[in-house]
């Protein structure tokens, strides 16, 4: 059979050419052509691809297009001012890509003191582990807080200890007093590996940082020549320094504080009494709040019967929470001996707070297990009163 020339179509290609143009301009239909020759004609179909729904601006989600860089940055804010774990916590169960991103180690590492606040009835292995992960991060709080809880909760010594150490060579001051009262008391260890001059030097530096208690410390050994040689004059000094920034410190963060210096200090000083809170232990000032590992700690005691153990007592001053390593570490009261101190500045505070008006003068008093120990317990050292 004989077929026409190409030529005899002309109408009919030229058709098909300009239907072919509109179906490539077209993009949303996605037409594509068959062609069929079937005897003297021509004919072809159009098939449409099926394409997926276009979104609506209700419906786009905005967030999934928000680099990570900029969600990170929101994180960070948001765990330096959360004020309690829930604030940083309930961002980990949203969804799988914040949970990623708030777990990043730029993130832990500038996660605030009271977002890993944990309570020693809500301590487990996910806890330890969120802590852990914020002290890998260079969390300096992370580390004091584990540090201590590691040291004297866990008593696990070595790692507590190394924890401590990483916040104090970054300059925590808190850390830095806590290994001095390590070394002041050989806790951990024996009476023989008490370290006085290392002790000084670690409340020194944390002193230096503007440490309130180590302060206090510094100005007591001072004025006792304890660790260091003795200087009177310079640790009244310290003593009264410690006051005002402690003053300065209320005064700063609690109008309550700012209106009762108003309404008490202004009679005094019109009689020429002068003002009494710049004496040695006369800071008339609400109690400081307790930082989250001493809460922790003497939460973690008070589940366990009040006692770390066999013949081991709590530091007396609430605020504290530290335990004693071995029998008769603390330095009790020399009055009453009734209550028993980790430092100086422990018993300064609680003398200021309570003990004061509690304490009462004994000739002699015996020691848990009977034994009449007089004016010195084991460790041959007392603390005298500390309103001088």
């Amino acid at each position: 059979m004989r077929t026409r020339r190409g030529a005899c179509y002309s109408g009919v290609v030229s058709r098909m050419c300009s239907d072919v143009r509109l179906v490539n301009k077209n993009k949303d239909l996605h037409m594509h052509m068959r062609v069929h020759v079937a005897g003297d004609s021509f004919s072809y179909s159009r098939k449409r691809q099926k394409k997926t729904p276009e979104k609506t601006v209700t419906d786009y989600d905005f967030f999934e297009s928000l680099p990570d860089d900029l969600v990170i940055s929101i994180f960070c804010k948001l765990s330096s001012t959360a004020t309690k774990p829930s604030d940083f916590l309930n961002v980990l169960i949203t969804c799988r890509r914040l949970n990623k991103l708030a777990l990043h180690s730029l993130v832990l590492s500038k996660v605030s003191p009271r977002a890993f606040a944990i309570r020693a009835k809500d301590w487990c292995d996910s806890a330890h582990r969120f802590l852990k992960h914020c002290a890998d991060a260079g969390n300096v709080e992370a580390c004091f807080t584990l540090g201590m809880i590691r040291f004297y909760c866990l008593q696990n010594r070595g790692s507590g200890a190394s924890l401590m150490a990483k916040a104090a060579i970054n300059s925590h001051a808190r850390a830095l007093y806590s290994l001095a009262v390590i070394q002041f008391n050989g806790s951990g260890g024996t009476k023989s590996d008490k370290d006085l001059r290392a002790g000084v030097a670690l409340c020194a530096r944390a002193a230096f940082l503007g440490h309130v208690d180590a302060l206090r410390e510094l100005g007591h050994c001072l004025q006792d020549g304890y660790g260091v040689r003795q200087n009177i004059a310079e640790g009244r000094r310290f003593l009264v320094q410690a006051n005002a920034r402690e003053l300065a410190a209320v005064l700063s963060t609690n109008a309550a504080a700012r209106h009762w210096l108003t309404c008490n200090l202004q009679p005094q000083l019109r009689q020429g009494i002068g003002c009494p809170l710049l004496s040695d232990f006369g800071c008339n000032v609400p109690t400081p709040e307790v930082h989250p590992a001493s809460r922790f700690m003497a939460e973690w005691f008070a589940a366990r019967g009040g006692s770390p153990g066999q013949g081991l007592r709590l530091c007396s001053h609430a605020g504290c929470g530290r335990p004693e390593s071995r029998k008769h570490e603390f330095r009790r009261c020399s009055v009453c001996g009734a209550v028993n101190y980790c430092s100086r500045a422990c018993q300064a505070l609680d003398w200021k707070f309570r003990h004061k008006v509690e304490c009462a003068p004994v000739e002699r008093w015996l020691d848990e297990d009977g034994e009449d120990i007089g004016d010195e317990d084991s460790d041959g050292e007392v603390m005298a009163m500390a309103d001088s």
